[in-house]
């Protein structure tokens, strides 16, 4: 348990790097995901959803599909299809917002 937590803490030091961004100098739609979630481990919420915002739609939508998996309620896949399209939706915003600025 320890050395997860010191993965948790050290997880900068683990991030993939943008193909995208290294090779052709663009941020691709994931740009800033891994960063989220590190500054989501570290306590930083409103510096997570700053660095990409579909962060908190995307970590819901990936928890209701495993819950789905086990236990199948009412709605879920309405609630699914809702989430997974405003993910998109957000990602896709981004995307053009960070080309603005």
């Amino acid at each position: 348990m320890h050395s997860a937590l010191i993965f948790l803490i050290q997880l900068d030091d683990y991030m993939l790097p943008c193909v995208s961004k290294k090779y052709l100098g663009i941020d691709c739609f994931g740009c800033g995901l891994q960063r989220s979630l590190s500054l989501i481990t570290q306590g930083e919420f409103i510096e997570a959803f700053k660095m990409y915002p579909a962060i908190y739609t995307l970590i819901l939508f990936f928890a209701l599909v495993g819950i789905n998996i086990f236990y199948k309620f009412r709605n879920s896949q309405k609630l699914i299809n809702f989430l997974g399209i405003t993910t998109v939706i957000i990602i896709i915003i981004n995307f053009f917002v960070k080309k603005l600025y």
